[in-house]
């Protein structure tokens, strides 16, 4: 199983910039993908972003395509996500899930406890 622990959350202004950490740990070992969902009150969990185990595939939900990017360094278990130019509409709970795969999929098995994106106009 894989253990997600994600930081980095905060309180930015629209316009500003936040990197997101997720920390992995658990069985690592094997291909896992990781992906970065968030969660707005009164809305649906929306997919984000996710990246493959080689960090050679990424999806970009619409909404944040051009102003979010993923990343990861296997060697240090880490998922990073830049967000620039932050809009009201961006705050929500960000939440870090994984799932052993060579791809990138839309459901993950495990996932963090989230932490809270607040973005002011």
């Amino acid at each position: 199983q894989l253990q997600l622990v994600e930081s980095g959350g905060g309180l930015v202004q629209a316009g500003g910039s936040l990197r997101l950490s997720c920390a992995v740990s658990g069985r690592t070992f094997s291909n896992y993908a990781v992906g970065w969902f968030r969660q707005a009150p009164g809305k649906e969990r929306e997919f984000v972003t996710g990246i493959s185990w080689s960090g050679g595939a990424t999806y970009y939900a619409d909404s944040v395509k051009g102003r979010f990017t993923i990343s990861r360094d296997n060697a240090k278990k880490m998922v990073y996500l830049q967000m620039n130019s932050l809009k009201p509409e961006d705050t929500a709970i960000y939440y870090c899930a994984g799932d052993y795969s060579d791809h990138v999929p839309y459901g993950y098995k495990y996932w963090g406890q989230g932490t809270q994106v607040t973005v002011t106009s």
